[in-house]
């Protein structure tokens, strides 16, 4: 890989600066580079270090979800972890400033430090934003009163006033933001936004930040719906993936509705926005309670703290009489009370267990024996079990070596293999844990290949078909009939998924959850990630373990700080072009 980077000047790079292999080199990052410095002599206030630092922190705290860190942040821990002197440190930030590689700016009088691609991406985002909102929409000469009450009439429903706010404002406005939890009307209402659009001959897309929930919607809509990715057509040269839909190029339409939207981060917001020209609608759907995005942000709740683009919360339960008790409950927890269980012929279970070891035995159980047999789900397509946590007793890594005792025991007619701390099975269930949009697949019905693509996404799920020691591949399964052959080499792309962790599950849904309640970091056992587990089921939860665990959760409204200027970024915008505009 280095000598594939820089051909006959590798010695010359690392004698110079080893820390360039950190920015360079996928795979090796700081304290590697580190260690190679320190074994060739250079020092520990090199100034090549000391950036390099920086840059490790400050992206480290973007993998964390901020956009920026406080001037005084940054510093101490650059300081306390290469143990010298602030002021040496100080000096390489100001260096760092000057060559554009950070930004700082002021606010509430403190400097507040950003690595640029992520202000120049929060700048980006305010901009469109407001100019999108502000854009000259085409006219709709459609009675939307009348096709309303013709889709209530058409698909025996009826609207409540706030649902109907929704779909005019998403008509009426360049920029509209529809946020609720389960239950409230949200596909509902995309349904008819989409059916008024199409019947005024508008060109509508359809896009989601996952894989999974793509295809959810275009479950629910009877539309395609791509992954923003897809969506703006990645593409590759050279290992570097950029974008062929931007400011140059834009989306052909003239509307469209991003479901999902608490998963997008800044640096995606910003890509999609440069490739929507002014006049477009755009709907943005999601559930600002749920998780944040993965990556650097807060982008849903930003945009509806910034005050300026028109927001429809959504807080009624649509259909209430229909409504099950996972949506009830979610609604329950929401507003930090505790889930009703255990009501007869309901879809919403506790079962109280009293150790670690218990709550293992009773889970192992549910999903090999109790629920096939009294609800008829299948024990790895249907049942996922959740976990807040990776490590620990009820953690995910624990759990799926339990799990696959249970469900795909060790056999002589079964291959497998060590990859890392998991034993991968023929026969076991599996997720896709980064995007790759270059790896190619087969879609397979009735064992004939019709059709043939590239790319696997994060999230997706599938079954070990065959590990071949001889060609050294895994065959893969996915759920969506795609058959995909991995070199070994590229087994740290998947993960045994008998249980994943919550974060895992956003943007994905199952028939059945179960879910542990027991001790863990309090930081990790929130009410948003309590609530994010449960809307994850359409038939069935199950929680096992201790109800005070469940109180805490719900008790625990944690929601750590991010660093993000988003909200006043597009406060401050609009209120510059309403200024110019007098």
């Amino acid at each position: 890989k280095i000598y594939k980077q820089y051909g006959n000047d590798t010695l010359k790079v690392i004698r110079e600066n080893p820390y360039r292999l950190a920015e360079d080199i996928y795979g090796i990052g700081f304290r590697t580079a580190d260690e190679i410095a320190k074994k060739m002599g250079i020092s520990s206030d090199s100034p090549y270090r000391i950036k390099a630092a920086l840059k490790y922190i400050i992206l480290n705290a973007a993998g964390d979800g901020h956009c920026y860190l406080p001037e005084e942040e940054l510093l101490e821990k650059t300081s306390i972890m290469l143990q010298i002197a602030r002021d040496l440190v100080k000096d390489e930030l100001s260096s760092l400033l000057f060559s554009q590689s950070f930004f700082m700016t002021t606010e509430d009088e403190k400097n507040l430090v950003y690595y640029m691609p992520y202000h120049v991406a929060e700048n980006n985002v305010a901009k469109s934003l407001v100019e999108l909102s502000l854009s000259e929409q085409s006219e709709i000469s459609l009675d939307i009163d009348k096709v309303i009450s013709d889709i209530e009439k058409e698909s025996d429903i009826k609207f409540g006033e706030k649902q109907i706010s929704a779909i005019k404002s998403s008509i009426q406005n360049g920029v509209s933001v529809i946020t609720g939890g389960p239950g409230t009307g949200k596909t509902t209402i995309i349904n008819a936004i989409i059916k008024i659009m199409e019947l005024e001959k508008k060109e509508v897309l359809l896009a989601a930040p996952t894989g999974r929930a793509a295809k959810r919607i275009t479950e629910t809509t009877n539309r395609e719906a791509k992954t923003i990715h897809r969506l703006l057509e990645i593409s590759f040269a050279n290992e570097e993936s950029g974008f062929n839909r931007d400011e140059d190029s834009p989306l052909d339409c003239d509307v469209i509705i991003i479901d999902e939207v608490s998963m997008i981060d800044i640096i995606l917001m910003s890509q999609l926005l440069k490739a929507i020209r002014m006049g477009t609608r755009l709907i943005l759907v999601g559930d600002v309670d749920q998780l944040p995005s993965v990556g650097a942000g807060n982008v849903l709740k930003d945009i509806i703290n910034s005050g300026v683009i028109k927001v429809l919360q959504l807080d009624e339960i649509f259909r209430q009489g229909e409504a099950s008790m996972i949506i009830l409950n979610a609604h329950l927890v929401n507003k930090g009370q505790n889930p009703v269980v255990n009501e007869k012929g309901k879809d919403f279970f506790f079962i109280h267990n009293k150790s670690s070891g218990e709550i293992l035995e009773t889970i192992t159980n549910l999903c090999s024996e109790r629920l096939p047999k009294f609800y008829g789900f299948h024990s790895l397509k249907d049942i996922q079990v959740l976990s807040p946590m990776r490590k620990g007793d009820l953690g995910v890594v624990k759990l799926n070596e339990e799990l696959q005792k249970a469900l795909n025991p060790k056999s002589e007619s079964k291959r497998e293999r060590r990859f890392g701390e998991e034993i991968f099975r023929e026969g076991d269930k599996i997720m896709q844990i980064k995007n790759n949009y270059q790896i190619s697949w087969e879609l397979v019905e009735n064992n004939y290949v019709t059709e043939e693509g590239t790319g696997v996404f994060n999230g997706d799920f599938g079954y070990i078909e065959e590990i071949d020691e001889e060609e050294g591949v895994i065959k893969v399964l996915f759920e969506d009939g795609k058959r995909v052959l991995y070199e070994f080499k590229q087994a740290d792309e998947l993960k045994l998924a008998y249980a994943t962790t919550i974060h895992k599950s956003q943007g994905s849904e199952f028939p059945a959850v179960i879910i542990p309640a027991w001790s863990g970091p309090p930081m990790l056992l929130t009410r948003n990630l309590f609530y994010t587990a449960i809307t994850r089921a359409i038939d069935l939860v199950v929680l096992v373990g201790e109800k005070r665990y469940i109180s805490q959760m719900i008790r625990n409204n944690l929601i750590s700080k991010r660093y993000s200027s988003l909200d006043k970024k597009i406060s401050n915008y609009f209120r510059l072009v309403k200024e110019f505009h007098k």
